[in-house]
């Protein structure tokens, strides 16, 4: 969805709640959303691959999962002399 039919529906939106419709979209709204968008494209590329999210999340629940190991490792079974 770009930067116009947001506005549209949120017109809409206002109107059906009786709100003041929002300002319109203008060139800097524009110009933001190209800069945020480059931001996160050069973000991806210089960013190392250890760095990035799925990278990330895969030590996370790696060292989770051997932090429960461990846990349950080092706890003594019941009925044990």
């Amino acid at each position: 969805m770009n930067a116009g039919q947001q506005h549209l529906l949120d017109t809409y939106r206002a109107a059906q709640r009786g709100e003041a419709a929002p300002p319109a979209p203008g060139p800097h709204t524009v110009r933001t959303a190209r800069e945020i968008q480059q931001w996160y494209r050069f973000r991806a590329v210089v960013t190392a691959p250890a760095d990035r999210l799925p990278a990330r999340l895969r030590r996370a629940v790696h060292s989770a999962a051997a932090g429960l190991l461990r846990r349950r490792a080092a706890e003594p079974v019941d009925g044990a002399m």
